[in-house]
């Protein structure tokens, strides 16, 4: 008889669950049935253990942004944002968003190349990290229209971490010619 059974089952309390925590992640597709891409990848997205809520924006088309700057003569991207109420752990949430990519098709052959879905891990709370493996927030986060603007749909309020309100920074993107 195992230890355990024998002592009975009083023992510590179970662990807390992790609090909740709201993470932004970017959706985006240049490839294929870009719509049905999305809406299938929002669907993955309220799928996963230990999400609560997903609120997503509507789709936005945007031109494709290569290493070389934005590419009109490339397929265009239609971007949106989703705000997810998760306790996965950041790294966790990652991983995650990277399988999804790969179930829809996603080929990394090329940094910035066309693909069938993108999905980047923008924001998560109010955590700020720079590992190997995740940046948080999202390096280029504040400098991409594709992202803020959807993000505003949803969360007028929006802040980002250590750059500032999601609104003024769209805002001094657009006035910058």
């Amino acid at each position: 008889m195992s230890r355990r059974l024998a002592e009975g089952t009083e023992g510590p309390p179970p662990a807390e669950a992790a609090p909740a925590a709201e993470a932004v992640i970017a959706l985006g597709a240049n490839l294929g049935d870009r719509h049905a891409t999305l809406a299938a990848a929002l669907a993955d997205l309220e799928r996963l253990p230990l999400v609560s809520a997903v609120r997503a924006s509507e789709p936005m088309e945007s031109v494709a942004v290569t290493v070389d700057g934005p590419d009109p003569d490339a397929p265009g991207y239609l971007n949106a944002v989703a705000i997810v109420t998760t306790r996965l752990a950041p790294t966790v949430l990652l991983s995650y968003l990277q399988a999804i990519e790969d179930r829809h098709g996603r080929v990394r052959r090329e940094r910035w190349g066309d693909r069938t879905l993108d999905l980047d891990l923008i924001a998560y709370g109010d955590v700020v990290c720079d590992t190997p493996t995740l940046t948080l927030p999202h390096p280029r986060a504040a400098s991409r229209d594709f992202v803020l603007t959807p993000w505003l749909s949803i969360d007028p309020d929006a802040h980002l971490v250590g750059a500032g309100r999601v609104a003024e920074l769209r805002d001094r993107l657009r006035d910058t010619p």
